[in-house]
C-alpha cells in the first residue's frame, strides 16, 4: 500500500498503523470502525483504520469473530 493511499484514509486524529508482526492475531477478530469509513470503503474499497490501528479492507462478516479486545478496551474508555 502506497503512503498515499494511507495518507487518504487516515483520520486526522492521532492513530498507529498496524505494523506488528503478531502472528495474524488480529485477523481473529471483529474491530470498531466509524460506521461511515465502512459504508465507504464498502462503496470505493479504501481500506480503514480500527480503533486498535488495524488497516484493511473489510470483506468478512464481523458477526463471526469475537470484538478485538484493544478497540473494545478503547472504545470503553472513549465513552467514560
Amino acid at each position: 500500500m502506497s503512503m498515499d493511499v494511507l495518507n487518504k484514509v487516515l483520520p486526522d486524529s492521532e492513530t498507529r498503523p498496524d505494523t506488528s508482526h503478531d502472528g495474524g492475531d488480529r485477523e481473529r477478530f471483529s474491530h470498531y470502525v466509524q460506521k461511515d469509513k465502512i459504508t465507504e470503503s464498502a462503496v470505493t474499497g479504501n481500506p480503514v483504520i480500527a480503533l486498535c490501528g488495524k488497516v484493511w479492507v473489510p470483506n468478512r462478516d464481523p458477526k463471526k469473530f469475537p470484538v478485538c479486545p484493544e478497540c473494545k478496551k478503547i472504545y470503553e474508555e472513549m465513552m467514560a
